[in-house]
């Protein structure tokens, strides 16, 4: 049973535990406490909620007096500003979000300053600014009679409520979005005239979204999927949209076949099964009969389909651009984005679990990294190319289906991106945001890949639907800092008012204004073309399987053994034997190894290899990359951010407890003081712990890493409890970083890890808590995992 702290003995939280958005200490912060914003933050919530312990109106809600004399509502004075705001980023400023609201207004441009609402202080209204006297009842003829329809304020309040839904994204409906901004490293002048990248140190605002692709809106975080990473450039000659996944290549090589691909990987039309899943018949139909796709499907089989973080995985704009420069010259270039933290996945097992325990995963991960100051940041890196170069490639830099590799063309730094400010509201911001392929500034333009010529078109045309009509780019959101002058005109939502008489151009009524801005506005790259009009695809386009095997066999062992299970897994949820013979054919066109073991995982004869479309395929340049390894960025942060779990219960070690976790919270990382229940733990010596999570709330698969502090009474009533076992069990299993006493000896053995184990790599098991111990523990943790360890498949 729980216990309640005695008045006189508050009990100490981790200062890292006022900053989850899921759980929390049992206690407000103990006066004085000063460990950063959140924990400022959490004082002054609880200080200004403290204040209404109920309703004081409830009482004069009820009788005909007090129906005509309602009265004012209660308030209660915020401590400081933080506790009535959104983010603790609104501090935070650039041009597009401004500052933070003003104090009781409501300031409904470019700007989101005008649109931010605070009703400190205010009364409420109805949205034609009356002022709303009773907020609790609908009106009625009498006390008992019905309600009349002439009540205008219950009309609009139910009216808008039952359009409080949009339709959601066809693909990339889950998101999760923050503001930030690019920041260029050196002048580009002599590679693109684009602005952004005209000067050393120039910011441009961003906001940035990450999407899952197959899911709806409602969907898990961790689903093994494509990850979007759409960044919209506020740049001062217009918004530049560099709409991405965090794949560089993609599953077919013309956007003719992209309605076939969506159709096939959404639930299955006549059941709607399954939900954010690839793992099912019609996928795999399509796909083993679209060979190009063997590619993409080592990518999204492989453990970049599950990352650990938003913040830990690559950007790339899967595409072939234009830079085009002041003279008009054009060099290609392909857009990766990488991050500082290293790029870091999950583990299958792992993912299903964290999907039941927290399916917000990856979207409470990015709020709170920025909530608590640890702004993600990603180097923007390109790779350029001239034309001639690209001819002279074994492939063809039009078809997405393929990337270059480093080997070829090196990557340059040309800025970074941080993240700072988390969004004020998900839809005015996260949802309502629109990007579009089509959307580029001077300086940046389009090749002829076919599969980007069709997304040009199709973003707008379902920002038109879901949005409601062509004004989207009015949403503030969307609006662009740069001047909007055109004569563009009515249409659903309109919101610009418009001074006289001409909305065409040439005019005279107007003076001629809006003018075309000449060779001072976007001119398109004047790429020659004469060609017969043919549907078809180039040679080049015909061979699948290279770039396949260039990244399977790039891959450590583990994390081929990660790809094999995926297959096996995805392939034993296929009901049509036929199907899944299909698949293994084709991968044996990109590893004899690989189809063999997915094979012998299905109990399936190994099929012949699938007829090639080209029958003699060409060399290829590059044969192994270790860059296409995740393993090839581990980041510079060491670990910042990373979540570790404390083990407490009563009889504890309080000094381990504590030296712990200001050695950890030093170093940036998030600590979670893990007990049987969350409050109060007696420890065996010092002050009393207020536990912020629970084994029953915060499962082993929540956290990077694990201690068990020393303390026999405790380590006893751990080992007692199947949680804790269950914890452990999967903190081990999922290669992660453990720390234990001795004392603890007994749960160990029972979460299955043997004296034999305490010998691995990320395992330390000492007598007592000491510096050094600390120290390794620490250091072990920066590597996230620890698959030298992970047993492999009988």
């Amino acid at each position: 049973m729980a216990k309640s702290t005695p008045p006189e003995q508050a009990a100490q939280a981790a200062a890292t535990g006022f900053n989850s958005t899921d759980s929390g200490p049992a206690h407000d912060p103990a006066d004085g406490m000063k460990d950063g914003e959140g924990v400022a933050k959490a004082a002054a919530v609880g200080k200004m909620a403290s204040a209404m312990p109920h309703n004081p109106n409830k009482q004069a809600e009820h009788g005909h007096d007090n129906a005509l004399a309602p009265p004012e509502g209660a308030t209660a004075e915020p401590p400081s500003r933080d506790a009535t705001g959104s983010t603790l980023a609104e501090k935070n400023h650039t041009d597009k979000y401004g500052k933070p609201a003003a104090p009781g207004v409501n300031a409904a441009g470019g700007s989101l300053e005008r649109v931010r609402a605070d009703p400190e202080g205010q009364p409420l209204t109805t949205n034609q600014g009356v002022k709303v006297a009773d907020n609790q009842n609908s009106l009625k003829a009498g006390l008992r009679g019905p309600a009349l329809l002439k009540d205008f304020i219950l009309r609009e309040k139910i009216t808008h409520f039952d359009h409080e839904r949009i339709p959601e994204r066809v693909v990339h409906a889950r998101g999760s979005g923050a503001h930030g901004y690019f920041e260029c490293y050196e002048p580009l002048t002599e590679l693109t005239r684009a602005s952004l990248f005209a000067e050393a140190g120039k910011i441009t605002p961003v906001f940035v979204r990450f999407s899952t692709v197959a899911g709806e809106r409602g969907s898990k975080d961790t689903a093994r999927d494509v990850r979007g990473f759409a960044v919209k450039f506020y740049t001062d000659e217009g918004n530049w949209d560099l709409v991405g996944n965090n794949m560089p290549v993609f599953f077919i090589q013309d956007a003719m076949k992209f309605p076939d691909l969506v159709h096939a990987v959404k639930p299955e039309p006549h059941h709607a099964m399954p939900q954010a899943a690839s793992a099912h018949d019609t996928y795999w139909d399509f796909v083993s009969l679209m060979p190009e796709s063997t590619h993409m499907l080592m990518w999204q089989m492989s453990d970049r389909a599950i990352p650990r973080s938003y913040r830990m995985m690559q950007g790339f704009g899967v595409h072939t651009f234009r830079f085009v420069n002041e003279q008009g010259k054009s060099t290609f270039v392909k857009f990766h984005w990488n991050p500082k933290l290293g790029t870091h996945s999950l583990v299958w097992d792992e993912a299903v679990k964290i999907s039941g325990a927290d399916p917000d995963y990856n979207r409470r991960d990015l709020w709170e990294a920025i909530e608590s100051g640890a702004y993600p940041e990603w180097e923007l890196c390109v790779q350029t190319f001239t034309e001639e170069q690209a001819e002279a490639f074994s492939f063809d830099v039009l078809d997405a289906t393929k990337i270059v590799p480093e080997e070829l063309a090196p990557l340059q730094p040309i800025g970074r991106m941080v993240l700072d400010r988390n969004p004020d509201n998900f839809f005015a911001e996260t949802e309502q945001v629109a990007f579009c392929a089509a959307h580029v500034v001077p300086g940046i333009d389009f090749t002829n890949d076919p599969l980007l010529a069709g997304r040009i078109h199709s973003y707008v045309d379902t920002q038109i639907s879901r949005l409601g009509g062509p004004n989207f780019h009015e949403l503030p959101i969307n609006a662009p800092l740069a001047p909007v002058q055109n004569n563009q005109r009515d249409g659903m939502h309109r919101q610009a008012i418009h001074r006289g008489r001409s909305s065409y151009e040439p005019n005279s009524l107007g003076g001629g204004c809006p003018f075309q801005a000449g060779a001072q506005g976007f001119v398109s790259f004047p790429e020659p073309v004469e060609q017969d009009e043919v549907r078809g695809k180039p040679e080049k386009f015909a061979e699948h399987y290279n770039q396949a095997a260039l990244f399977y066999n790039s891959q450590t062992e583990a994390e081929q053994r990660h790809i094999a299970a995926a297959f096996r897994f995805e392939l034993s949820k296929v009901t049509v034997p036929a199907v899944r013979r299909r698949v293994v054919s084709m991968l044996r066109n990109a590893s004899e190894e690989l189809a063999a073991e997915v094979a012998q995982g299905l109990g399936m004869e190994l099929p012949e290899a699938m007829p090639r479309a080209l029958a003699k395929p060409p060399k290829p340049e590059v044969e192994v990359s270790p860059a296409l390894s995740l393993t090839a960025r581990q980041g510079e942060a060491g670990i910042q951010t990373r979540q570790v779990a404390v083990l407490v219960a009563d009889g504890v070690d309080g000094d381990a407890v504590w030296d712990a976790t200001y050695a950890l919270q030093e170093q940036g990382a998030v600590v979670r003081l893990v007990g049987p229940h969350i409050g109060t733990i007696t420890p065996g010596n010092g002050q009393a712990i207020d536990a912020d999570a629970s084994l029953e709330n915060h499962p082993g698969v929540l956290f990077d890493g694990v201690i068990v502090p020393g303390g026999a009474e405790a380590a006893k009533r751990l080992a007692a409890d199947p949680k804790a076992r269950e914890f452990l069990t999967d903190q081990f299993l999922h290669s992660k970083t453990i720390w234990a006493s001795r004392d603890a000896e007994a749960l160990l053995r029972q979460a299955g890890i043997t004296p034999q184990d305490e010998e691995l790599p990320g395992i330390f098991v000492t007598e007592k808590s000491e510096a050094k111990a600390l120290q390794n523990f620490i250091s072990a943790l920066g590597h996230h995992r620890h698959f030298e360890r992970e047993r492999p498949a009988a």
